[in-house]
């Protein structure tokens, strides 16, 4: 019998165990891409890798594990029911060793190689990066920026799964389930192409619903439903006719097109060349841009980081 009259039936000798020293944090860090991925190629991309090199990966990972963790789907992949119980084991294994390297030392950008990921509008993409890459640049900084074209319905709940580290999410209030920062207010204007010859004179609320409409986003914003139950009191109704996902998709129709949309200044001020921006015929509650982020971000100094330079760097220009 075994020493202390355990069942040998679960003594597990240490010839059995597995060894840790066939995990590293290289095959972790695969693990979790791929699980929140769910492709090889996105994982890569996540990780800044090449696909052969995650794919080595996870076959180290299948090997300590002694399970396929993964399987071929139409799709991408799929992870084994054996994936899943372990998803949030190696979460918590992956904060704590940040956490360790974290412990009783200062952020430096300058001498971070942290992979940040960041989801917003392509204007504020085209606003922030440089600001943002110019200050890295200066410090000598390896911090590598991920900044994906937001949506905005799912961000949320992107934050809260970890998938990026900060969100710019316009609203007329802050949004629910997620800490965040005014950036800035800023004004809402009609735009039109240059010239447009229905609107020499301002826009009237007739002038308003007379063309077709184009929006940002698949879904209904606070902003279309505030527009469209401003013109309903008025007995009107605006045409909406196309709905494309960026501001430059935006300018290029309406630059084209009789049709018109509605910006924020800032955006409308950065296509002045192809639109005129008019004074809307009825008032609307401010554009409001929020940094939003979890809330367990709080103890990350590299998110902080980050959140700091973006707040401070985004209101230079208001």
């Amino acid at each position: 019998m075994p020493p202390g009259g355990i069942n040998s039936n679960v003594w597990i000798t240490d010839m059995d165990r597995a060894d840790i020293r066939g995990i590293d944090i290289a095959m972790l860090r695969a693990f979790d891409a791929l699980l929140r991925e769910r492709s090889v190629s996105r994982a890569a991309s996540r990780l800044f890798l090449s696909q052969p090199a995650v794919s080595a990966s996870l076959k180290r990972l299948r090997e300590a594990f002694d399970d396929p963790l993964f399987t071929r789907t139409p799709h991408g992949i799929a992870p084994t029911p054996f994936a899943l119980a372990l998803a949030p084991r190696v979460e918590a294994v992956l904060n704590d060793l940040q956490g360790l390297l974290n412990m009783d030392r200062a952020f430096d950008p300058a001498t971070s190689d942290r992979i940040l990921r960041v989801s917003g509008s392509d204007h504020s993409s085209r606003a922030m990066l440089p600001l943002l890459c110019r200050e890295l640049t200066a410090c000598g900084s390896h911090i590598r920026l991920a900044w994906e074209l937001a949506d905005y319905s799912q961000l949320p709940e992107r934050l809260r799964k970890g998938d990026i580290d900060l969100g710019l999410l316009p609203r007329m209030a802050p949004a629910a389930g997620v800490e965040s920062e005014l950036l800035y207010e800023d004004t809402y204007l009609a735009v039109a192409r240059r010239g447009h010859p229905r609107y020499a004179n301002g826009m009237d609320l007739e002038g308003f619903c007379a063309m077709p409409h184009v929006v940002l986003g698949q879904s209904r914003s606070m902003l279309d439903d505030t527009i469209d139950q401003i013109l309903a009191r008025r007995g009107l109704v605006r045409h909406l006719q196309t709905a494309v996902t960026t501001f430059s998709q935006m300018t290029d129709l309406v630059a084209s097109t009789d049709a018109i949309a509605v910006f924020p200044q800032r955006v409308a001020s950065r296509y002045a060349e192809l639109l005129d921006a008019l004074p809307l015929p009825f008032e609307l509650p401010s554009y409001r841009l929020y940094v939003c982020w979890n809330a367990r971000s709080d103890a990350d100094e590299a998110v902080r980081w980050l959140r700091e330079a973006m707040v401070r760097l985004g209101r230079m220009g208001h």
